[in-house]
């Protein structure tokens, strides 16, 4: 397996520690996206889209980070995604929220004192905010967001919440957030995502 990835995308860091949590051997081949080589015609030929990750697979290509969770769960099986469903369903629904609400609060949040992203702080650090308490409450009994063991919608959910301090969005009030990142970082396998010196790790 390869997979094109770039160390600063929570994207691309949801495939990479799900392939490593699976023990699956895989070649990572990083995208310099900064020198724009995403817009390439060689890249593009992978992901239209001109987006990190992209999973190679023995000729399959599967572009898109949820889209790679879902192809690895499914061939590998081990309960990552439930088969009946009404599990099915739960996952669903934070994968959708990590693509929604996630992406445009805590991941936004970080494009900004990253990357510069032009965008309204106090806008997004409010919507993270909002996302958070509703998954502290939701995390209230549970150790992980559906049923009893990791799936990947925490896999999903991992890389921006950790990195939500980045972009100025503090985890301080959410003590079952962050003990259920904990549960991640604890799982074998972990790798971890790579913390930047900006917003709240400054």
């Amino acid at each position: 397996m390869k997979l094109y990835h770039h160390p600063l995308s929570g994207n691309a860091h949801r495939a990479r520690l799900f392939l490593s949590l699976l023990g699956l051997p895989h070649e990572l081949v990083e995208v310099d996206l900064m020198a724009g080589a995403h817009k390439r015609p060689e890249f593009l030929t992978l992901n239209p889209f001109g987006q990190v990750p992209v999973l190679e697979d023995d000729g399959i290509v599967i572009p898109d980070s949820v889209a790679i969770l879902v192809y690895l769960a499914k061939k590998q099986g081990g309960g990552w995604l439930p088969e009946d469903a009404q599990g099915a369903a739960a996952v669903q629904r934070w994968l959708s929220v990590s693509t929604g609400d996630l992406s445009f609060g805590p991941a936004a949040a970080r494009l900004i004192t990253l990357l510069g992203a032009r965008l309204n702080p106090d806008e997004v650090i409010t919507r993270s905010h909002t996302l958070l308490a509703r998954l502290e409450a939701h995390l209230d009994g549970r150790d992980w967001l559906v049923g009893t063991r990791p799936t990947i919608a925490d896999i999903a959910l991992y890389p921006y919440l950790y990195g939500a301090p980045e972009g100025n969005v503090d985890l301080a009030a959410y003590p079952r957030v962050r003990a259920f990142l904990a549960r991640i970082e604890g799982l074998p396998g972990f790798v971890p995502f790579a913390r930047n010196k900006v917003g709240l790790f400054a």
